[in-house]
């Protein structure tokens, strides 16, 4: 199966007609429940119940990708991505006489 991402824009446009716009997209990547099949050599199928990965060590350590509940490592885990766009923008500035 596919992972697919989307990213709905509202009805209107509010920058459209407007001088300076900007916009930053926000990636935030999290990591669900374990998906580790443990019984798998038996021919089974039973899983811990960690619902979160946690990290046991420092970003950039071996550690941090070791789950700190079930010890497995963080690609047993269900990855989340939630993406966030934002938008800003500024109308001309208006002189008056």
């Amino acid at each position: 199966m596919k992972n697919r991402q989307v990213v709905e824009k509202g009805a209107e446009e509010p920058c459209r007609n407007r001088s300076s716009s900007s916009s930053s997209t926000i990636r935030d990547v999290r990591y669900g429940e374990c998906q580790k099949n443990h019984a798998a050599k038996t021919g089974g199928y039973a899983v811990d119940g960690c619902r979160e990965f946690m990290a046991s060590g420092e970003e950039g350590t071996s550690g941090a990708l070791q789950c700190a509940a079930c010890s497995c490592h963080r690609n047993f885990h269900r990855r989340e991505v939630v993406t966030e766009v934002a938008s800003e923008c500024s109308s001309p500035s208006s002189k008056a006489k």
